[in-house]
């Protein structure tokens, strides 16, 4: 009973979650794609101009992330979600027809109030729908959605902003014209094709329902926030909890070198053009900009398998931070475009294996509104570090006329994650798992060593 209810939550639900953080993070990252595709141009942005239209999109997110998530708890996931994408899906849309600066800083602000709340409540959402032992291998799949966002989402940019013309449209407003309409159509199919716990899915059998519900009531007991029954209450018990800040600072670190990454790519290849002495068409540079991404989706795959069978240890979050922190500033002394890129793709495939694990780790001690309001803060924390990359890495790049300062920058953050990581773990000579309080430890597997 066991395997078939997580196969069809796997089957039936995680896709869809995921199709839709595709879309969320395909309007997110659009920009990249356009500015260095004739909206930089058009709109006379400055490298840190730029860098603060992408980053002011999370000043938005932030303001509203955890009352978001406190209202996506109280509300329900299903009709939450639903709303937060259409209203995102118009915001976003309205890219089509910016023309200032000004304009595109009020619209990323906004666009960032849309979207607030929607990747932690996902979080949220998918975690109250397993057992800890199977939570690393969801959100695994989950996770997928990101990287393959830009293998995807960057042919396809490319090929959208190829329509120049288009409704007499310049190609990067074709871009957002198109990019914006799926998330107002998901919304409307989320409202009616989702359900906010299992016991109201009737795809699964009331056996499975019974299951899970029982499981995932058993598995809240003792947890902090288990007896948190007002907002305050729950609130409290998520702003005083040390680890959860501890984890918001290791997660700023990721986020960081994710942001420089997924902003300033398309950037940096369009400068191979110069630096090189070589010519890039706009699709050659959507496919560049997608070549990381592809193995970091392979490593994201095995790596939760990996994590999922053998029990999360320490290392599964610190060494990928660690390869990505030395990787990220080596990648602009590389001799060759292609070397620079497979440098850069294992910064990549190092963030993404990370990632999925790292969520893993905090609904293993918070419960209920509790978890609603941590897992918002860890992301908030993230957020801060989105904006942080985007503003600052484009203000470092027009200070210093290059990208090598910038990139330093990213990789002392990625080591600081790997070392706030094992000091947790450290502190209690445990392993992730068991310093995040999980009782369950490894689901079915024997106790894991403690992390050296």
């Amino acid at each position: 009973m066991e395997r078939s209810a997580i196969k069809k939550i796997s089957i039936r639900l995680v896709p869809f979650v995921a199709l839709m953080f595709f879309v969320n993070y395909l309007d997110r990252t659009a920009i990249s794609f356009a500015e260095p595709n004739g909206m930089g141009d058009d709109l006379a942005l400055t490298a840190a101009q730029f860098g603060f239209a992408s980053g002011i999109f999370f000043l938005g997110y932030i303001v509203l992330e955890v009352p978001s998530n406190m209202a996506l708890h109280r509300f329900g996931a299903r009709r939450w979600l639903a709303r937060i994408m259409v209203t995102w899906g118009v915001v976003s849309l309205l890219f089509t027809w910016v023309d200032s600066t000004g304009q595109l800083y009020v619209l990323r602000f906004l666009l960032g109030v849309a979207e607030a709340g929607f990747f932690p409540g996902a979080i949220l959402f998918l975690s109250q729908w397993v057992p800890g032992r199977h939570r690393t291998k969801i959100l695994g799949l989950f996770y997928l959605a990101q990287p393959l966002t830009t293998v995807l989402g960057a042919p396809l940019a490319g090929w959208l902003i190829g329509h120049h013309g288009l409704f007499g449209l310049e190609g990067w407003r074709v871009m957002f014209l198109f990019v914006s309409i799926p998330a107002i159509v998901l919304g409307i199919v989320a409202w009616f094709y989702l359900s906010d716990r299992p016991a109201e899915a009737k795809w699964l059998t009331p056996a499975e329902q019974e299951w899970l519900t029982t499981k995932l009531e058993e598995e809240s007991e003792g947890k902090t926030g288990a007896k948190a029954n007002h907002g305050k209450d729950a609130l409290k018990a998520a702003f005083t909890n040390a680890r959860v800040w501890v984890l918001g600072l290791v997660y700023f670190g990721f986020i960081y070198g994710l942001y420089a990454l997924a902003f300033f790519l398309p950037t940096i290849i369009s400068g191979f053009q110069e630096q090189y002495d070589t010519t890039f068409s706009v699709m050659d540079k959507a496919w560049i900009t997608a070549i990381p991404y592809l193995p970091a989706a392979v490593a994201l795959f095995f790596w939760t398998r990996h994590a999922t069978k053998h029990g999360t240890r320490t290392w599964h979050i610190a060494g990928p931070a660690i390869v990505g922190g030395l990787s990220i500033p080596l990648a602009l002394y590389m001799g060759s475009p292609a070397a620079t890129v497979a440098v850069i793709t294992i910064t990549a495939c190092a963030i993404f294996a990370a990632l999925p694990v790292f969520w893993s780790v905090p609904s293993r001690f918070l419960t209920g509104a509790a978890a609603a309001a941590g897992i918002a803060l860890i992301n908030t924390m993230g957020n801060i570090a989105g904006f942080g990359a985007s503003y600052f890495t484009g203000w470092i790049r027009d200070w210093t006329g290059s990208y090598y300062a910038s990139l330093y920058v990213v990789g002392f953050f990625m080591l600081l994650s790997a070392v706030l990581i094992i000091s947790l773990a450290a502190r209690d000579g445990r392993t992730t798992d068991q310093v995040a309080g999980d009782g369950d430890g490894g689901g079915d597997r024997e106790p894991v060593e403690a992390a050296r």
